[in-house]
């Protein structure tokens, strides 16, 4: 009987010394975790990408960065404490005092005020506000090219004929997922709203899923874990890229089949620069990347552009510009500021916003807008 209680004594130590042991590694293991997680960044991706990324540090504050504003941070509203807009029976105005705004619209007997919660686009800027459970466009929105309210860009045809109304075009369940998944990070999971979880603007992780595991893996590893590192968008030929952009910049296809055609689809990018006579969906040299670095704000100047028409087309001393074998014929016109003629400028029909039409091409005067 006492050997059987030795053994048994024995065995309970052993298993006692196994917990131990298992609780020690999981102890060790939970401070090199809690040690890595301290190294990651507080506040978005942005900085923690920066580590090894250096030139996304900006990021955050670049138009696509602040695709999506909350309240306190919106220095255009900052600046413009009180608009007022009148269309037919009603006024609007916009109040902004110690970061705070609201929105609101009156037919003289009555108004409606809703917080502004959420502000769309860093240049011109429309709200979605909510109201009851429901999701709306406001029909005002502000415009940079006058400093000051006006209908909201493709909301020039509604005739609101009730206060309510007169908010803004109440928005679907769809749309709705659709404003918050383009402009903001994290704010659709599981093809669900999740304002929760919302980051404002695109972020990192908004283009390349996969961000915050291969951060966790970086700072685990300490540095150089390039197996976790999201897909590589630009390695996507160039209609893979225009299709990628397209999701929020409208595809090809979208375009087409909803019969959007007119002069405010230049808004679209990817379409017009499908329509492009040299796009051919697979030549890396006329994508969107290959124009722009989407972390990065749009560069301005028409000159810095002259470098990527001539990827294609080769400089020449005697002519201006002449084409590389089996491209098109050189520029008889200009050496420089290609995009200002073949790219031009095109105002929206309300005269509130202009676009570069990316629909490349040789443009003939008089002639009438493609598409």
């Amino acid at each position: 009987m006492s050997a059987w209680k030795a053994s048994a004594s024995q065995a309970l130590r052993r298993r006692q010394w196994e917990i131990l042991s298992v609780v020690a590694a999981l102890s060790s293991m939970w401070i090199v975790f809690t040690s890595a997680l301290g190294k990651m960044p507080q506040q978005g991706s942005a900085s923690g990408c920066a580590r090894c990324h250096p030139a996304q540090e900006a990021e955050p504050l670049t138009p696509m960065g602040r695709a999506l504003e909350l309240p306190g941070t919106n220095a255009t509203l900052s600046s413009h404490p009180n608009l007022t807009f009148h269309k037919a029976a009603y006024t609007y105005t916009v109040e902004t005092h110690q970061g705070k705004s609201t929105y609101s619209v009156t037919d003289g007997a009555h108004s409606i005020t809703v917080p502004i919660s959420w502000t769309f686009g860093e240049g011109a800027q429309t709200w979605i506000l909510e109201r009851d459970g429901h999701f709306y466009e406001s029909l005002v929105s502000y415009y940079p090219s006058v400093e000051r309210l006006d209908i909201t860009t493709g909301d020039e045809g509604l005739t609101p004929e009730t206060l309510e109304e007169a908010i803004g075009r109440r928005l679907s369940e769809v749309e709705v997922k659709a404003c918050f998944g383009c402009h903001a990070t994290n704010a659709v999971i599981n093809s669900e709203l999740s304002l929760r979880t919302l980051k404002p603007g695109v972020r990192c992780e908004h283009c390349h899923t996969g961000v915050e595991s291969h951060l966790i893996s970086e700072a685990l590893s300490g540095g150089g874990d390039l197996e976790s590192a999201p897909p590589a968008l630009g390695r996507l030929s160039s209609e893979g890229i225009s299709n990628f952009c397209g999701q929020c910049h409208r595809t090809w296809d979208l375009v087409v089949r909803s019969g959007w055609r007119g002069v405010s689809n230049v808004r679209f990018q990817p379409y017009r620069l499908a329509n492009s006579r040299c796009f051919d969906g697979t030549d890396h040299r006329i994508s969107c990347v290959a124009c722009h670095d989407p972390p990065q704000t749009v560069v301005r100047d028409e000159v810095s552009y002259d470098v990527k028409c001539l990827a294609c087309h080769a400089a020449s001393s005697s002519n201006g510009l002449v084409a590389s074998p089996g491209k098109e014929e050189g520029c008889p016109v200009a050496k420089s500021k290609c995009v200002s003629c073949h790219m031009p400028r095109v105002r929206l029909p309300n005269g509130l916003m202009t676009f570069y039409d990316h629909h490349i091409r040789i443009v003939k005067p008089g002639e009438s807008y493609p598409y």
